[in-house]
């Protein structure tokens, strides 16, 4: 496995962690958001959509190689090799390799474009509860206005029916 492959497994790997990390269901999106929002993070994040890109533009490069590769040495039902077993080992084994870093590739591409996806849905569900939370405390203000309106109302009603039944002397 050559270096770039080595780099793109690890790449694939990491990204796994990651998206395992993010699925965990006992860290709640509002520690994601904190999280997301802090300085190293920002830091990452101002470089990140470039990073993103090219990380991106690799990983296709790379599919691209992949998909080469893999056309490269299919080649055993065209070509006849009966007669060399040692050359149709090595033709499987370069076409196994092929195979296995298309598919490195297309994961690490997937993945990719998963964590991206995710991180930002993480984001718009905390940023939506804690303006739920807002609205909420707001409500609760206006019902706890709404009822001290409806007391003095009710006593200031009272007071005047009290008025109304004193008698008026001349």
């Amino acid at each position: 496995m050559s270096l770039q492959w080595t780099a793109v497994a690890t790449f694939l790997y990491a990204e796994v962690f990651l998206v395992l990390l993010l699925c965990v269901p006992f860290i709640s999106p509002k520690r994601w958001s904190r999280i997301f929002k802090s300085r190293l993070v920002a830091l990452i994040t101002t470089y990140g959509n470039t990073a993103f890109i090219v990380i991106i533009c690799i990983l296709v490069f790379l599919l691209v190689d992949a998909f080469r590769e893999v056309r490269k040495y299919s080649v055993t039902e065209k070509v006849d090799l009966s007669n060399n077993p040692v050359a149709i080992e090595h033709i499987h084994m370069k076409l196994f390799r092929a195979q296995r870093n298309e598919y490195i590739a297309g994961f690490a591409l997937l993945l990719c474009l998963l964590l991206r996806r995710l991180a930002t849905l993480l984001s718009q569900q905390a940023t939506l509860m804690a303006s739920n939370e807002a609205f909420k405390k707001q409500a609760e203000g206006a019902n706890d206005a709404a009822k001290k309106y409806m007391e003095e109302n009710e006593k200031l009603q009272e007071v005047s029916e009290s008025c109304m039944k004193m008698p008026v002397y001349k």
